[in-house]
């Protein structure tokens, strides 16, 4: 038996003032997408933006249902229509901001493990690392290199 060690580098910034510009831009995009979270159940709201590669960019919300299995998180949403407005186009970054209840989110929260292999489906389809921000109202934001970041023993096509 051996242990094999996975290690996972996170940057960390005290305050949006150390990103860059369009950084800042996709965080604001993502916090205006979570206004239009419909969550009225768990009132757990998600927005993410993604800058693609052709300079656009896209926003989404979570949609509940009061089926829970039916719902759709907001990374999930964005993806589709990344997909679906700019088809092939790679996409470089993606920020993604939270709030549960009415209290404000003092810290940033990961994507569910389907987000994670979802995101990880278009890394792998653009040919590019993703660039993953996480953020909460107000605290440190996260940056990651890539969605491996976030699932470092991940599963793809290739192992298939």
């Amino acid at each position: 038996m051996r242990e094999k060690q996975i290690s996972l580098t996170v940057k960390v910034y005290d305050s949006p003032d150390e990103l860059r510009a369009d950084e800042k831009e996709l965080i604001e995009e993502a916090r205006q997408a979570m206004d239009k979270s419909y969550s009225p159940y768990s009132n757990f709201r998600v927005g993410s933006a993604a800058l693609l590669a052709n300079g656009a960019t896209l926003s989404a919300a979570n949609q509940e249902n009061a089926s829970y299995p039916v719902c759709v998180c907001a990374e999930v949403a964005l993806l589709s229509a990344c997909s679906s407005v700019y088809p092939g186009v790679a996409i470089s970054k993606i920020a993604i901001t939270t709030r549960g209840g009415s209290q404000p989110s003092d810290s940033p929260k990961a994507p569910c493990g389907q987000c994670r292999q979802t995101l990880l489906e278009f890394e792998n389809r653009g040919g590019k690392n993703i660039e993953i921000i996480l953020t909460g109202d107000k605290g440190a934001i996260y940056k990651l290199a890539s969605v491996k970041d976030l699932l470092p023993l991940h599963f793809s096509g290739a192992d298939l």
